[in-house]
């Protein structure tokens, strides 16, 4: 397998035609080398347009849905991240290389490992991994300038928006099968927020996040 050729086409094959077009975007997914944040099983199918398995029936995003939330958040060199599952620490490579620091939550231990491991590999040393739930945030090290959710919920949490500086954003894939939405809300003063849902999309589901009654009377 070409690698390099395998990268190549991911960018312009699925990521840049999904309207990721920030030049800085582009290059750093030339740069962070997903291979090396895919269990081996499935080394094949680190370019594919798919999400991938990982360990605790957990999955890393598609490339194509990490690329696009990266760009809409517009992450900058000062600002500081917190991410809801790190899972195998892929997403918060690329967030790293963008922020000032990373904290990365992730609830099951085993995944928690390897994202410190295959960050520590690549040499990424401003994102934190803990193992821990995310679901409520991480009121201690609030606020934060820009919180992504790696994973879809029914609704964007009231906790996380909380913990959102004044201009920070939040980034998360909201809604219920067959249809979910991306969603970028921004803090724009202490109580007034702002969001937009840009694209469509699926993912799988976040552990602990409320979900909605589907009780008929």
């Amino acid at each position: 397998m070409n690698l390099e050729q395998a990268r190549f086409n991911m960018i312009e094959q699925q990521i840049r035609p999904w309207d990721v077009l920030d030049a800085h975007v582009l290059h750093l997914l030339s740069v962070v080398r997903r291979e090396d944040f895919v269990p081996p099983a499935y080394q094949a199918l680190a370019f594919v347009d798919m999400e991938i398995p990982l360990p605790a029936g957990q999955c890393m995003l598609a490339p194509r849905v990490e690329a696009r939330m990266l760009q809409d958040l517009g992450v900058q060199k000062h600002e500081t991240v917190l991410e809801i599952g790190a899972g195998s620490g892929h997403m918060a490579a690329l967030l790293a290389h963008r922020a000032h620091s990373v904290l990365t939550l992730e609830i099951d231990a085993g995944l928690a490992a390897m994202a410190r491991t295959n960050l520590q590999r690549a040499g990424v040393h401003n994102a934190e991994v803990r193992h821990m739930d995310g679901s409520k945030g991480c009121i201690a090290d609030a606020p934060f300038d820009v919180i992504v959710l790696s994973g879809s919920v029914a609704e964007v949490p009231t906790a996380l928006l909380a913990q959102l500086r004044t201009g920070g954003r939040l980034g998360a894939i909201v809604g219920e099968a067959p249809v979910m939405r991306a969603t970028i809300v921004t803090r724009a003063a202490e109580a007034r927020f702002s969001s937009t849902q840009p694209w469509d999309t699926m993912a799988q589901r976040l552990l602990h996040f409320p979900e909605p009654s589907h009780f008929n009377f």
